[in-house]
């Protein structure tokens, strides 16, 4: 089930008895949560009906215990068991049997929810089987890289905005894959923006503090075009705002592009070329540029001074030289 379904089953109070939460992606964790919260109870049924525990704090036979009580006020109690994960019982099976009998007969009254960040429970497991009939078991998975600028459009658009693909894909390069952090700065924008309006690339520098000209992403295009100019301009940006681009954030950058690129040099006449490269189809364009200044043996050992880079910006035979200067460094070796 996709979390926009679970969602819309708790408003129309088509409720699971039990919601297993679980992935590397917690955003979508916190969402569902957060529809549980304040869907199923009314702020005078949540003072004797709402029950939120952490992992590391309880036992299994404790949250059972809360689970087969009964609401005192209202249809329905709430329990949550907040960083699920940090339970000990999930190390040994024997320690899950209580909660294999209670899933044979959940309390109805009882809406159970477990919110298991970061991990997954093993498929083998008859708890997991025994969750996936009688219960909600969602696995939140992370977006990929190349899926992250389609799926801010779309939540530009349930927000009631367009975004064109250059803006999303700056977002996308500059925020990461931290769904948490990229609607949050979604969110601001909201805030302060007509309904109906486009987000731009200057919409964006102005309000989030993203430069449009000077970013990791238009570094990855200038050295992808050779242009030795816009390289160091770029470099010369960083080094005068370290916090906004901070090397250990721009070498991963670049070490991605490179990647891509060489499997772009190796597969050129791939029908699904930009599938196989974690690429929206339209970013192919870059990288046939690219592909037209370096030659696969070059962006090997540009792979290689990227490794080396990385190892030097985090203090590994590198005693003296500062973060500007490896950056400098590294663009010249890239673009010579």
């Amino acid at each position: 089930m996709d979390p926009v379904r679970i969602i819309r089953d708790i408003e129309m109070k088509k409720y699971a008895p039990l919601y297993f939460l679980m992935g590397e992606e917690p955003y979508f964790i916190d969402l569902i949560t957060q529809a549980i919260e304040e869907k199923i109870l009314d702020e005078s049924e949540k003072a004797f009906g709402e029950t939120i525990v952490y992992g590391r704090d309880v036992s299994m036979e404790q949250i059972l215990m809360l689970a087969k009580g009964f609401p005192m006020m209202g249809n329905y109690q709430t329990v949550i068991v907040k960083e699920a994960q940090d339970m000990k019982e999930w190390k040994k099976t024997d320690d899950l049997k209580g909660f294999e009998n209670y899933l044979a007969s959940p309390t109805p009254s009882t809406i159970l929810v477990f919110c298991f960040k970061h991990k997954t429970l093993d498929k083998r497991l008859k708890v997991t089987k025994l969750i996936e009939k009688t219960a909600v078991l969602y696995n939140s998975e992370k977006i990929k890289d190349y899926k992250l600028p389609e799926w801010i459009t779309t939540y530009a658009q349930s927000r009631g905005f367009k975004i064109g693909p250059d803006a999303s894909t700056m977002l996308a390069e500059y925020l990461g894959t931290d769904l948490s952090k990229v609607v949050n700065e979604m969110n601001k924008l909201a805030i302060i923006l007509p309904a109906g309006s486009t987000i731009t690339p200057q919409i964006i520098e102005q309000n989030i503090g993203i430069s449009k000209d000077y970013n990791v992403w238009e570094l990855q295009k200038a050295l992808g075009r050779k242009d030795i100019l816009k390289s160091n301009r770029i470099i010369d940006y960083f080094e005068s705002n370290p916090k906004a681009n901070p090397i250990q954030m721009v070498i991963p950058s670049l070490y991605s592009f490179f990647n891509k690129l060489n499997i772009f040099l190796a597969n050129k006449e791939n029908p699904d070329l930009a599938k196989m490269m974690g690429v929206a189809p339209f970013a192919l364009n870059d990288y046939k540029e690219a592909g037209k200044k370096y030659n696969m043996a070059k962006v090997e050992r540009i792979i290689g001074y990227l490794r080396q880079a990385d190892k030097r910006s985090k203090g590994v035979d590198n005693a003296t030289i500062s973060s500007g200067d490896l950056m400098r460094e590294l663009v010249f070796k890239i673009l010579h």
